[in-house]
């Protein structure tokens, strides 16, 4: 049985729990990525969507999806769920950035998308943790 404190969850079962349900969100924030991203390129390939379009698409899809997993992580929680959404967007991101290394083996883009990019996913996982 998990013991819940007003600081989150205790013992070490809490970190292993905390760690499944963190797991949980991303994997809901990454399977609403590839569905909006799908989405995108049916829309690019049938509708011919211009550049700006395609990009306003991929930073809704990068919201959408950290609103997911933040909301998905607070519902989970239940205690702090906005700090817990905003650890979410932050680890969605990382792991994007070390797919794009491990694809790429270098930094796409400049600092300031990467900032931007960061702060999108940060202030979308914030927000569904907020909601939720």
């Amino acid at each position: 049985m998990e013991k819940k404190t007003a600081g989150g969850l205790a013992g070490r079962s809490g970190i292993g729990q905390a760690a499944v349900r963190m797991l949980k969100a991303l994997l809901c924030a990454y399977v609403v990525t590839g569905i909006m991203l799908l989405l995108l390129t049916v829309l690019l390939y049938k509708a011919g969507l211009s550049e700006e379009n395609v990009n306003a698409g991929i930073i809704l899809t990068y919201v959408i999806s950290t609103f997911a997993g933040g909301f998905v992580i607070g519902k989970l929680t239940g205690v702090k769920r906005f700090l817990w959404g905003l650890l979410a967007g932050i680890l969605y991101f990382a792991l994007l950035l070390l797919i794009s290394l491990g694809v790429y083996h270098s930094l796409q883009g400049e600092a300031g998308n990467l900032l931007t990019t960061f702060l999108l996913c940060a202030g979308g996982g914030m927000l569904g943790g907020m909601v939720s």
